[in-house]
């Protein structure tokens, strides 16, 4: 298996990293395939590194040669062979970077988007702990983990992979020889472990799969290391006690848009679990403290507070009657015990008294660690307290026994359906869709002022009608059950209208989730959460909130339901959408344009109520560059001035939940990089105001990028049959890769198609389209109409002091480094119509190039990622390994459309996408 090219001197550690766990995945191979199969690997390992690194186009003829007569078990094997080196390949870059950034701490260098950085820019800027702490008890940041089909992965797969890492960073400290052959030996078992585990699912994955998956992350990286952030955020702000500022989110189990497996029992499943998994890490942890806190009173006496909850405790041993601390917390244990069979029917591993008197909430156990705390303190014993008692309160501020905000997601045209049931039902409006918008307004407003119901029992509701109101039903359950955190925001995908804002409202009203009458003293629970998508809707956005906010009653019961003085309403903005609407480079100049009006919209609103009104966005971001992913640093930075403010939840998916957090390390630096981009974003001045000569030259570009990229997508001919052929967008919808359905609808229309799988699909293929089409053509309409001098001169300026022009193009040249011309050729090839294809994959090949000289004129690089040479070192050692799985997905694809059936076949084609996607690591 691999043997990386030379590389200097600091990523020595990384190639015989790589080097390492290429030769024991060789062995494993040899050992359990025989050797002529670990020969066929490694003589097409050669001529692809031959043909990727020399250029040698005698090996990639040969390459696809050889590839194009292997048998379907032969081309598994490789497939699999290819596919774990780009799994392990990751854990090695993982360890890699952790390597890298001790070095740079070690040498008191401060890296861009740590903490430390951030630290050095507000002493620069003047600003001091005391503003920090203040911007902090206000902030809410939030990533929310959404499900996606490449990324479930088997719990077994993780596990050995996490060992595997575990290994890796072992192996840095170990100087004796033996110590180095039995953590080989241990790291040589994992990997024939993994070879011998399934990396998929024999049936369809589920949305209870999808649970699952997202909570091994928590176990590994959220639970632990949030708590060590906020100790950190502390220990830099000279002790002052943050408030708890940082969330986590979910939308696995609660989001129904386009998925007709997610219910009302999903989503009290995930809340079941998660709470599970909240109260099993708690009740570890108090057993922890419990073997810890050996105090005996005989020598430190304790304060009547703290004697008295030892003396609630039911804990009567006479070994520990001494011991108020573990007395006390073996009570506390029997409580949380109580508390996790009640909330979901499980049971404690450890029982020295029998579970009692449950919880009634999370604070109530908080109140009981704080008992502790401040007894620890007042008797000289803080030492004891920092290193398990604090995070543990920290946890259980964060995490309560919900883990996770749960976020519900429909449809407007679903919620619009049920509504319309209810108002025929209840022969007020037979027909409700018919009406005009301000009909429809003035009718929803007249319900939501009538304390009744609509609902009449035993009345023939369609099915649709009551799946929609058991969802909101078992959220207000649920909220109940777990705490109002449990379950925020109702969040309304393809918001076009007010009325889609106020069909909610009602549903609300239904279950009892909205109080009183918007014109008396209504609150609603769930926070109603607009999802602007596509081009045209973004433009929308302000006025469809002006007009909202307006309304009789609105503004007035948002006010009653923020949390103390602070008034909130979350804005969702949907980058998949409006990328496959209108192109990379108008979907992120719309996506500023709505932030800049919806912020300057709140402050207006905020100024005539005489109460502020906060604003918070949620970016729906997604792996690829095209769905609005890229670096979170630079992008949060990139924000029009005084968007942030100090609230931002955003989504995380794909390959990229992954690659951020598996590793416990990696996800710290991560999270870290959030709370930092943030703190900047919102204490920070901007360099410089915006010019108004780069905001024209923008629209411009937009203007002509969309044009461009809507005459290829939606007016040319064929184009479509030409996607669904050159892609493997087929392949993932039927062989039901994740529990979601490729498209809305049951269509071939791009406008129908969910933009996860339009995104996924060209990054199989190597095109990555979406990232990138349309730039090319859009600066050269700008430098056709103000001369080529000129326009260059000002996109290079616009480049070097914009942030949201800088970070564009860097998004765009890390997409177009990742993308493979000669591989989306192959591709191409699955096409039949060979009109067709030269036609469309011309039109293409044409723009990339536009695009390429635009982004060397601007930038004045001719490679891409000259300014990231960490990621053109990972491509260039990664690549190579990667392109045996595009031969043989395009093979395997060409197999199965021509009708073979051969499982061997659809699990290649399976485990390519797997692989592929690993590989590129933000693919999805």
């Amino acid at each position: 298996m691999p043997r990386p090219s030379s590389a200097s001197h600091k990523d020595q550690p990384l190639i015989d990293d790589i080097r390492l766990l290429g030769r024991l995945l060789g062995d494993v191979i040899r050992e359990h395939e025989g050797a002529q199969t670990f020969e066929l690997i490694e003589q097409i390992r050669q001529l692809s590194v031959a043909y990727r690194r020399q250029a040698d186009h005698a090996a990639d003829r040969q390459l696809k040669k050889l590839l194009r007569g292997l048998s379907d078990d032969q081309a598994v094997s490789v497939i699999r062979a290819f596919t774990y080196f780009s799994h392990l390949a990751n854990l090695a870059e993982d360890r890699h970077h952790i390597r890298r950034r001790a070095v740079h701490e070690q040498a008191g260098h401060v890296q861009q988007g740590s903490l430390a950085h951030t630290w050095q820019r507000m002493r620069g800027a003047g600003v001091d702990a005391d503003v920090i702490a203040r911007s902090l008890a206000t902030a809410h940041v939030s990533p929310v983990l959404t499900a996606h089909p490449t990324e479930v992965q088997r719990k077994s797969i993780l596990d050995a992979e996490r060992d595997i890492a575990r290994l890796l960073a072992e192996r840095d400290s170990l100087r004796l020889p033996r110590e180095q052959a039995a953590n080989e030996a241990q790291m040589r078992a994992r990997i024939l472990q993994l070879w011998h585990t399934r990396l998929l699912r024999f049936t369809k994955l589920t949305v209870a799969d999808e649970i699952e998956n997202a909570l091994s992350y928590y176990h590994s990286t959220f639970l632990p290391e949030i708590p060590r952030l906020y100790r950190a955020i502390e220990d830099a702000l000279e002790h002052r006690r943050v408030a708890p500022f940082f969330r986590m989110g979910q939308w696995i189990g609660g989001d129904r848009d386009g998925n007709p497996n997610v219910t009302a029992d999903t989503l009290r499943l995930a809340l079941q679990r998660q709470a599970d998994v909240a109260l099993r890490h708690h009740l570890t942890e108090v057993h922890r403290l419990g073997a810890e806190l050996s105090l005996s009173a005989m020598l430190l006496p304790v304060g009547a507070e703290m004697q008295a909850l030892a003396n609630r405790s039911p804990d009567r041993n006479a070994h520990r009657q001494d011991e108020p601390y573990r007395r006390a917390l073996t009570g506390m244990y029997a409580r949380l015990a109580a508390t996790l069979h009640a909330l979901t029917g499980g049971e404690a591993h450890r029982h020295a008294v029998a579970p009692q008197d449950p919880y009634p909430h999370a604070e109530a156990f908080l109140a009981d660690l704080r008992i502790i705390e401040r007894s620890l303190v007042e008797q000289g014993c803080m030492a004891l307290a920092e290193h398990r008692l604090r995070p543990l309160i920290r946890a259980v501020e964060v995490f309560g026994f919900h883990l996770a905000t749960v976020d519900l997601r429909q449809s407007s045209d679903q919620h619009e359906l049920a509504v319309a049931d209810l108002l025929a039902q209840a022969r007020i409006e037979p027909d409700y869709s018919a009406l005009d918008e301000d009909a429809k307004q003035r009718l929803l407003l007249r319900q939501l002022n009538d304390a009744r119901p609509l609902r009449i029992p035993e009345a023939p509701y369609q099915p649709h009608t009551l799946s929609e109101l058991a969802i909101f039903q078992t959220a207000r359950e649920m909220r109940e059950r777990f705490g109002a955190a449990a379950i925020r925001h109702a969040i309304i995908s393809h918001t076009e209208t007010v009325s889609d804002l106020l069909e909610v409202l009602l549903l609300q009203k239904e279950v009892g989730l909205m109080h009183g009458t918007l014109d008396h003293d209504a609150r609603a629970d769930l926070i109603v959460v607009p999802l602007f998508e596509t081009i045209e809707d973004l433009r929308q956005a302000p006025s469809i909130m002006e007009a909202f906010y307006r309304l009789p009653g609105i503004s007035a019961m948002v006010r009653r339901g923020g949390p103390l003085q602070y008034h909130e309403q979350d804005v969702m903005l949907g980058y998949s959408d409006s990328n496959k609407d209108g192109g990379i480079f108008t979907s992120n100049w719309e996506l500023y344009r709505a932030e800049t009006a919806l912020a300057d919209l709140f402050d207006r609103l905020s100024e005539e109520l005489g109460q502020p009104l906060r604003l918070r966005l949620f970016h729906g971001r997604g792996g690829t560059v095209g769905r609005g992913g890229g670096p979170s640093y630079q992008a949060i930075l990139a924000q029009p001035a005084g968007t942030v403010r100090g609230q931002i939840r955003l989504t995380e998916q794909g390959e990229v939940i992954g690659s951020k957090y598996a590793n416990p390390d990696i996800g710290r630096r991560n999270l870290e990089t959030l709370v930092a981009a943030t703190l900047e974003a919102t204490l920070l001045p901007p360099t410089q105001p915006v010019s108004k000569r780069y905001l024209e030259a923008a629209e411009r570009l937009s203007q002509a990028s969309m044009a461009a990229y809507r005459e290829l997508v939606y007016q040319t001919p064929g184009f479509t049959d030409y996607f669904f052929q050159a892609t493997p967008i087929r392949e993932i919808a039927e062989l039901h890769i994740g529990s979601r359905p490729a498209s809305r609808k049951p269509s071939q229309r791009i406008e129908d198609l969910r933009a996860i799988p339009w995104g996924f699909s060209w990054g199989q293929c190597r095109l990555t389209l979406p990232g990138w089409f349309g730039f090319g053509s859009a600066v050269q309409a700008l430098r056709e109409h103000m001369g080529p001098a000129e326009a260059d001169r000002l996109l290079q300026q616009m480049a070097r002091k914009w942030p949201f022009f800088n970070t564009l193009l860097s998004n765009m040249d890390m997409v177009l480094a990742k993308s493979d011309l000669s591989l989306a050729r192959r591709y191409a090839e699955l096409v039949p119509d060979a009109r067709l294809r030269k036609r469309i994959f011309s039109r293409i090949e044409a723009e990339w190039h536009r695009t390429q000289e635009a982004l060397n004129t601007i930038t004045g690089q001719s490679q891409r990622l000259a300014n990231n040479p960490a990621l053109a070192r990972s491509i260039e050692h990664r690549f190579p390994y990667i392109d045996p799985l595009h031969h043989l997905q395009v093979e395997l694809i060409g197999r199965y459309r021509a009708g073979s059936q051969a499982e061997k076949v659809k699990r290649g084609i399976h485990l390519s996408i797997n692989g592929i996607a690993a590989g590129l690591r933000n693919t999805g």
